[in-house]
């Protein structure tokens, strides 16, 4: 928490670390994961972890990369969402509704966290379609 704000805190890859205040709607349910899976207190733990074996309590381990992307595959099926998705989808859509809805390019590399809108093509590409 920052100033009654919930700010996430990614490792995405390369060793890279990237901070940025949620949306009031992930506020909203990250807080209700938090509290339904008994991670309040554990700031410094990984937030999405696996279930112990046969315990069905949350492990202490973070949750493997591998298992996160099939997770996601299996609920996309389920949701009979036939186009290919994954974690880049995720980050494409927010980006593009961040844009839509006014965005600014400068404040949108800052949260897919480019070091500056010229490294941003794909940024630069959906910001001036929707001009």
């Amino acid at each position: 928490m920052q100033n009654r704000r919930l700010w996430v805190r990614l490792h995405e890859k390369d060793g890279k670390r990237h901070e940025m205040p949620c949306h009031h709607n992930l506020e909203d349910y990250l807080t209700a994961y938090i509290d339904g899976c008994g991670l309040r207190g554990q700031a410094k733990g990984p937030l999405f972890r696996p279930i112990a074996r046969g315990t069905k309590r949350l492990s202490d381990t973070p949750l493997p990369q591998a298992n996160a992307f099939a997770m996601v595959r299996r609920r996309a099926a389920a949701a009979e969402i036939g186009t290919a998705i994954g974690n880049h989808s995720f980050r494409a859509t927010g980006i593009t509704t961040y844009l839509k809805n006014g965005g600014t390019l400068e404040t949108a590399a800052t949260i897919a966290n480019y070091s500056s809108t010229r490294s941003a093509g794909p940024l630069r590409s959906a910001w001036v379609a929707d001009r």
